[in-house]
């Protein structure tokens, strides 16, 4: 008889998470060089992606955290066909970067797939079986079968971390929201270029009694179902 799946409860705002493992899934959103390491397309729109870098560590205890508990871990990249078909100019154009999307950088093509600086940083590598979303938007669920694939899986709810917080992982967040997804942001293993976005977005996401989602802290995470 197979035994049944872990409740896992974990200490968040605006109150407890909870969730079972087989009906739950971790998703590392765009942990890639290109956003994470000097040289990517992050620098080059003038941030410091250093920022960026305390997210990393928190993110492998979170991976190795799902890994153990079974749940299904998701890892997604921000990345374009090499002909640029899937990158409207409307995205391509926008600002005044030194190098834009497509442009060869010192990673490569800048967040285009196969090229250096689209991996997944070493730290987070995926194993085998684990998911690898290649999405042309912002929302891990725009243009991707990403929904479909977690509907056949049962999925329910989403534990997520990634980089930038008001930016690609937010859309997220959202995108599941509206589709019925229960969410929880794990706050260490997220980050921006801008710490005050990122605590804007915490707070807009657990307003109104949890409108959008869960945000918790990962010491909370790793306790459950210890």
């Amino acid at each position: 008889m197979t035994a049944p799946a872990r409740t896992l409860r974990i200490a968040a705002r605006p109150g407890p998470f909870v969730c079972r493992a087989d009906e739950a899934a971790l998703v590392l959103i765009d942990m890639q060089r290109d956003f994470i390491e000097p040289g990517g397309f992050g620098e080059s729109l003038g941030n410091d992606v250093s920022l960026l870098a305390p997210a990393v560590p928190a993110a492998a205890r979170l991976l190795r955290w799902a890994r153990a508990q079974g749940l299904l871990v998701v890892h997604t990249r921000e990345s374009h066909a090499p002909d640029l078909s899937d990158c409207p100019p409307a995205k391509r154009l926008r600002g005044a970067p030194r190098q834009r999307i497509g442009d060869a950088g010192p990673m490569g093509r800048i967040l285009v797939r196969g090229e250096p600086g689209n991996a997944i940083v070493d730290a987070l590598a995926p194993l085998a079986g684990e998911w690898q979303i290649d999405k042309p938007g912002k929302g891990a669920f725009h243009a991707t079968a990403l929904g479909e694939r977690l509907a056949a899986r049962g999925i329910r709810q989403l534990i997520l971390g990634g980089v930038t917080t008001e930016v690609c992982v937010q859309t997220t967040m959202r995108e599941a929201n509206d589709r019925g997804y229960e969410c929880l942001l794990v706050d260490e293993a997220t980050a921006s270029y801008f710490p005050d976005f990122k605590q804007a977005t915490l707070s807009m996401l657990v307003a109104q009694g949890g409108i959008v989602g869960w945000v918790g802290g990962l010491e909370q995470v790793l306790a459950a179902g210890a």
